[in-house]
């Protein structure tokens, strides 16, 4: 994302009184900042009455014990410990005191950055390393000031470690359960304090860049975690869905419930009457035990409107791109640098590709599920979601009442990847539960969840590229045509305007595209195929659009280095200059890209016939939001086309790590997540609605396909970027150029099939 955004949950914005708070409650001592609907930044931080709910960033109880709240969901990339390493680093705490807890949608809990509750693009840590730190240091300083005064000593002579406030001189100290208990902690500290604070250097961590174990971890081992399918509720009765054959359009036009009247428990078929959109030609069926649900569900005679999706296609999709990138005033102008006509006209050599990807479904390991009550005026939501001030939007609008009815309860996630970042799960449980006055849970099956994700999108890519008589870069245009999923959330701030100021485009389905490679002549066009956009609502799923621009962006520099007679990874080193805009970010990816090919020693040894390595290199998720990554893939393809990936080596450069084995492990499942889109994953569409139903038709990569992966850690003390999702970007593009250095084969279209391989071999 490129500027702050704010979303506001339908309250009026109070800016009249603005202070950290640092307060002696009941429970303890609250520390954090009670955020204000769509406040944005530190300073806009507001001071939060004397008693106040003691879990607002942060709390320490009279036993010591030190609890963060969490605004990000967890998936099961620990953010939620890494928010509290980032507290505890600051704050002097001893890591066995630290707890941590979800928070809900409460708009308090925001994103000081953003203004919202969302976690997606990689930016929890990157976006929050700065206002937790600066929490945590307050603390240690109102802290110190009030175990000061308790020992008659001077402030500036203690010193914090391990939750003990000491005194050298005197031998004096005061634990935090100590200091707590005796109701002396009364600071404040006004935005411009706050700020002035001097955060410690990365020469002075003790708890950054350490491997502390992840605290979600044995509640997750014991069993004792709540993920939101294990929600129960007194009197809770169980809802199961009947979909249309087509993924979006269709309508209900009967439902004959004789046969599911038959069924032990059955309650009612809710056809659901879905305001926001999220949803078209949904039923449930409501019955006291999910077995029940679930035969009356089969029960149900339903017939259907198809809408106007239902002879939509794949391949359908596929010819609206082309047809629209063909067109000359298609789309808004993402980047639009010099004259491409002219360099093009004048080039040496010039190069056009077409890269295409196909629609790939997010399936966390935990289908989607919500389970929705009503008490009094209040709407409570159980789930686990990515997007916390959307999905209380949606399910109030599925309600048909002001969001501030709607209380989220936030859950552990098993797994997300961008899927719960949207809300459609909460609509079918709240409007079954209005209509039937019982709590009500949903859960998705298997086949529910892929027939209705909300996927990654079809796209169409074409480049066309010039070199001079010296085999450099002159010119290149980058078409990106796809369904806009950012666009379909309704959200204006989240849209960019053109760089000609022509209208606002989905940055979301461009971003990496405007690469750090120094290119005098470029443009990029984003063209929204409105197809895909009503037959296929897409989502983000985990890498977003550098998932796709990266793909054709990497690989077509890997073709033009072969038309220049240059090897691949020398030829990304000349073009990462650091010239104008591109300073700073060009040196770290070039820098990056040098570390991934010394660790896999590219270049220096004489590989078996039919293998080879490639090399790809990325600045994702966004061109401001970077973790600089590349990747060397080492492939063995044989004569019917089928790889082998034998090696994946990944170095990232991340900034500041905070847990390196936590980091380590995001790198190592972003990377296999790569290569599962690049060689394994594809959804098809027809008759309008996915194919594919379940693990047996839709094949992400399985254990026994793993290959070796090694990864290096860059941490070099700049500021601490994101890592959950870059990996993903630079795999496919690696693959493919080891293929091409394996065999002579050029594939273009993902995933990167051996019959793909075979035809390109003979071509």
């Amino acid at each position: 994302m490129n500027k702050q955004v704010k979303i506001t949950n339908g309250e009026p914005t109070d800016l009249s009184r603005r202070t950290f708070l640092i307060g002696t409650a009941a429970a303890g001592v609250t520390l954090g900042y009670a955020a204000i609907p769509g406040s944005l930044g530190l300073d806009k931080a507001m001071a939060a009455p004397a008693k106040i709910d003691p879990s607002v960033w942060y709390s320490i109880a009279p036993d010591g014990l030190i609890t963060v709240t969490v605004g990000k969901a967890d998936m099961g990339q620990h953010i939620a410990s890494t928010m509290a390493q980032m507290v505890a680093e600051e704050l002097g705490s001893n890591w066995k005191d630290m707890r941590v807890s979800l928070s809900g949608n409460d708009p308090k809990f925001n994103d000081p950055m953003l203004g919202a509750l969302i976690t997606g693009g990689s930016w929890s840590t990157m976006m929050n390393f700065d206002a937790m730190s600066r929490a945590g240091a307050a603390g240690r300083i109102a802290l110190t000031e009030a175990a000061a005064g308790m020992m008659g000593v001077p402030a500036a002579e203690l010193t914090v470690r391990d939750s003990v406030i000491t005194h050298a001189k005197s031998k004096k100290s005061k634990t935090f359960a100590e200091v707590v208990k005796s109701g002396k902690v009364t600071k404040t500290f006004t935005p411009d304090e706050l700020k002035a604070i001097k955060l410690k250097t990365p020469d002075q961590y003790s708890m950054i860049g350490v491997s502390v174990p992840q605290l979600d971890i044995p509640f997750k081992v014991n069993g004792t975690a709540k993920y939101g399918i294990d929600t129960f509720l007194p009197g809770m009765v169980y809802g199961k869905l009947v979909l249309p054959p087509v993924r979006f359009g269709a309508t209900v036009k009967s439902v004959d419930d004789s046969a599911a009247k038959k069924v032990p428990g059955f309650i009612k078929a809710v056809v659901l009457d879905d305001k926001t959109g999220s949803t078209t030609g949904w039923i449930v069926a409501v019955a006291k035990t999910y077995q029940d649900a679930r035969k009356a569900a089969d029960a149900l005679k339903v017939t259907w409107d198809h809408g106007p999706n239902a002879n939509v296609s794949s391949e359908s999709l596929l010819a609206e791109a082309k047809r629209l990138q063909q067109k000359g005033d298609a789309g808004l102008f993402f980047v639009k640098n010099g004259d491409t006509g002219a360099a093009l006209g004048t080039a040496a050599k010039v190069l056009e590709a077409e890269y295409t990807t196909n629609i790939n479904i997010h399936c966390p390991m935990e289908p989607m599920n919500c389970t929705a009550h009503k008490e009094g005026d209040i709407w409570h939501v159980h789930t686990g979601n990515q997007f916390a001030t959307r999905t209380g939007a949606i399910a109030a609008g599925a309600a048909g009442v002001d969001p501030k009815y709607v209380v989220l309860h936030q859950a552990w996630l098993g797994g997300g990847f961008g899927r719960r970042l949207d809300g459609d799960m909460t609509v079918p449980a709240v409007q079954a539960a209005k209509a039937v006055g019982k709590p009500v849970k949903v859960i998705y099956s298997r086949e529910d969840d892929v027939t209705m994700d909300f996927s990654r999108p079809l796209t169409y890519q074409k480049i066309k590229a010039g070199l001079d008589a010296d085999g450099k870069v002159v010119a290149m245009n980058h078409d990106v045509v796809s369904a806009w999923p950012t666009k379909r959330w309704g959200i204006p701030d989240f849209l960019s305007p053109s760089v000609d100021k022509k209208g606002a485009l989905d940055a979301f389905t461009v971003n990496g595209a405007d690469f750090f490679y120094s290119v005098p002549n470029h443009n990029v066009r984003a063209i929204l195929n409105e197809l895909a956009q009503s037959a296929t609502p897409s989502g983000q799923l985990r890498s977003v659009a550098p998932g796709w621009t990266f793909w054709a962006v990497e690989s077509m520099i890997d073709e033009l280095a072969h038309a220049a007679g240059r090897d691949p990874a020398q030829f990304r080193i000349a073009m990462l200059d650091g010239a104008g805009d591109n300073d700073g970010g060009a040196q770290r990816l070039r820098n990056t890209l040098l570390a991934a090919m010394g660790l896999a020693g590219y270049g220096t040894k004489k590989l078996p016939k039919g293998e080879g390595m490639g090399v790809a290199c990325v600045s994702s998720q966004e061109r401001k939001t970077a973790s600089w990554t590349a990747c060397v893939a080492h492939v063995a393809v044989s004569p019917s086309g089928e790889i082998t990936p034998k090696k994946l080596t990944v170095a990232t450069d991340v900034g500041t790590a905070v847990n390196p084995d936590g980091i380590r492990a995001q790198v190592e499942g972003g990377a296999l997540w790569g290569l599962s889109l690049a060689l394994y994953e594809k959804a098809t569409l027809k008759d309008g609605g996915i194919e594919q139903t379940n693990f047996d038709t839709y094949t992400p990569l399985r254990m026994s396909q793993m290959p070796e992966v090694s990864v290096h850690i860059i941490a070099n003390g700049e500021h601490a970027t994101g890592v959950g999702e870059p990996t993903v970007t630079v795999i496919a593009p690696a693959i493919a150029n080891a293929v091409f250095n394996a065999v002579g084969a050029r594939v273009r279209s993902l995933p990167i099939t051996a019959e793909a391989v075979k035809g390109a071999m003979k071509a």
